[in-house]
This record gives structure tokens, sequence and C-alpha cells, in this order.
């Protein structure tokens, strides 16, 4: 037999073992192992990081603006008191602090919200603002 047939039969026989052997690996364990360079992994986890702090534009409800620091949080504690599902949010601009409440985005729901709070906060209003992302489930 010629030598370069037999070194192609040895070849051919060693690439079909080795392909045996993979197909057995895989049905054996029915996993998936996932190699890659951990730098994809860090990018990866930057774009979650970036992305869950992100903020879209939505509606909040002001409750309360004035130039006492001490008035601003109380209001806030109460509101929190009253409304413990609705996040509370304290901004400073200059002159004034302003608790805003609320995460929505349409106007339909913040309007819903607002005739609730209005009752224990008369004063408020809505106003349109940056507003956080809703927390998503993440399952691994």
């Amino acid at each position: 037999m010629n030598i370069y047939k037999t070194i192609s039969l040895l070849s051919l026989l060693l690439a079909f073992n080795v392909f045996v052997m993979a197909q057995n690996a895989v049905i054996d364990t029915g996993k998936v192992q996932l190699v890659q360079e951990y730098k994809v992994k860090e990018l990866l986890e930057k774009h979650i990081e970036i992305n869950s702090k992100a903020a879209i534009k939505g509606y909040r409800i002001k409750i309360h603006f004035g130039s006492d620091k001490n008035k601003a949080k109380d209001i806030k504690a109460k509101f929190i008191s009253k409304f413990p599902d609705i996040a509370a949010y304290e901004k400073y601009d200059q002159p004034n602090f302003n608790i805003r409440v609320g995460d929505f985005r349409s106007k339909l729901d913040a309007y819903k919200a607002l005739k609730e709070i209005q009752l224990e906060f008369p004063s408020s209003f809505l106003v349109q603002d940056e507003i956080e992302m809703p927390n998503l489930l993440i399952v691994n």
C-alpha cells in the first residue's frame, strides 16, 4: 500500500475517533460548556451595569418643594409611611428641596396615582422626569 494512502487512512480514522468521542461526551453530560476569554465576561458585566442604571423618560409626582430641608425630609418620611410601594426621591435644586415620587412610564398611570396621592398631599402635581428602569428578573 502506498505510504500516502496509509497516512490518509490513519488520519481519517483518528479524526473519526475524535468526532465520535466528542459526540459521546456531549450526549453523556447533557451540558454545554462555554469557553470564552475573561475580557468578554468583563465587558458583558460592564454592559449590564451601565444599562441597569439607565433612565428613561416618564412621569413623577411632585409632592413638595421648598427651601426647608427638614420639612422636605419629614414630608418624604410621611409619604413613605402612607405609600410604601411607591418610590420617593429627594432632589436639591438650589434653593429648593424637591420631593418627587413614583416611576410612571405613562401619563395615565401617573394620573391614577396622583388622584390617590392628592388625598394626602393636596398640592401635588405631575411632572415629566427621568425615571428608573423597572427591575427585570434575570435567570442564570
